[in-house]
């Protein structure tokens, strides 16, 4: 039973609150006490009730009394909402000094085995440590690799070309549908179409088809409609950038190059980000156009393709630009934009 003593003094007994919007907040699913009934425990408590008869008509336990009562005097009003029952010291922890020898040692990279054996612990504390660190993989050791930015300082120094396969469309997909059990054709069973890109580098002014194919005589004939298409712009392309398919290794694209004039250069090998542009164009045209709205069928989503690259060369802010459209830094850029308009 509580006495005087164990009450002690307390002003504003009836300034007691607990803000509304947090009191149904992180309350376990099997308390028998609210905020809101913790506040009225502590309350009456205070007035001078006797603590049993209190948490008697609270259905609770006097030591359960004594807890929330405990508590406000300690921290006030915060101490009666519900606390991680995450217990304050860890004797079984392991070390600080034996967790930093562990992951310097992934660093190095050793194997879990390795360094469990190196530090005395055994390999499933050491993989405990590097997952809670973020080392559970041997390819997170060494950092990523600084970013290299780069742009031409003219039009049609650089044009980056690239490719994107695009399952073929007969009605709603799974994207909108959902998927179906026991149905693993990536393709639908329609095949593909391939979107085939060419940005410059410096303006950020894209050509863009969807053609059958990526092959060699499909590729070629896209590049020489896209260099029209750029030179009827004021663009005269020098160099080209793209990544190391099978379509841009071939000698038929060598000898194409060598017929228009223009330099070629490929990527490192499984090193996508030195072509970025293109790839960085491509996540936007996926997420604006293809995956934008749901599509019926794919000459639905091909006849909606001019239209978006338009928006996206002429009206559509680029972030690269200083919120300027792509069409801006070509060389005719405003006259054209007035044509447009």
């Amino acid at each position: 039973m509580f006495t005087q003593a164990d009450l002690g003094e307390v002003d504003g007994c009836q300034a007691i609150n607990v803000p509304e919007q947090e009191a149904w907040m992180n309350v376990h699913q099997n308390a028998r006490l609210t905020p809101f009934r913790r506040r009225e425990l502590v309350t009456r408590l205070i007035q001078g009730e006797p603590g049993r008869v209190v948490a008697d008509q609270l259905g609770i336990s006097v030591r359960t009394a004594r807890k929330w009562y405990g508590r406000f005097r300690t921290h006030g009003v915060e101490g009666l909402r519900d606390r991680s029952s995450r217990p304050h010291g860890h004797p079984r922890q392991t070390a600080p000094a034996i967790a930093l020898g562990i992951k310097v040692l992934r660093r190095e990279r050793w194997t879990c085995t390795q360094v469990a054996a190196a530090v005395g612990v055994s390999p499933a504390t050491a993989a405990r440590v590097l997952r809670r660190v973020g080392l559970s993989s041997r390819g997170r050791c060494e950092p990523p690799a600084p970013v290299q930015r780069y742009e031409y300082p003219r039009p049609g120094d650089l044009l980056h070309l690239d490719t994107k396969k695009l399952g073929r469309i007969a009605g709603l997909g799974h994207r909108i549908t959902g998927r179906v059990a026991g149905v693993h054709s990536h393709d639908g069973g329609l095949g593909w179409e391939h979107l085939h890109i060419a940005i410059d580098d410096y303006s950020r002014v894209a050509y863009v088809e969807l053609l059958g194919d990526d092959r060699t005589v499909t590729i070629a004939g896209f590049l020489r409609r896209a260099l029209r298409w750029f030179r009827a712009r004021g663009v005269r392309v020098r160099r080209l950038l793209s990544d190391n398919g099978s379509g841009y290794r071939s000698h038929s694209f060598r000898a194409t190059c060598r017929a228009l004039h223009l330099v070629h250069r490929r990527t490192r090998p499984y090193t996508p980000r030195t072509n970025g542009k293109a790839e960085r164009f491509i996540q936007t045209a996926l997420r604006e156009w293809a995956y934008a709205r749901p599509y019926y069928s794919s000459a639905n989503r091909q006849a909606l393709l001019p239209g978006w690259l338009e928006h996206y060369n002429y009206a559509r802010p680029h972030s690269g630009l200083a919120g300027a459209p792509p069409i801006t830094r070509l060389p005719e850029g405003n006259n054209l934009m007035t044509r447009h308009n």
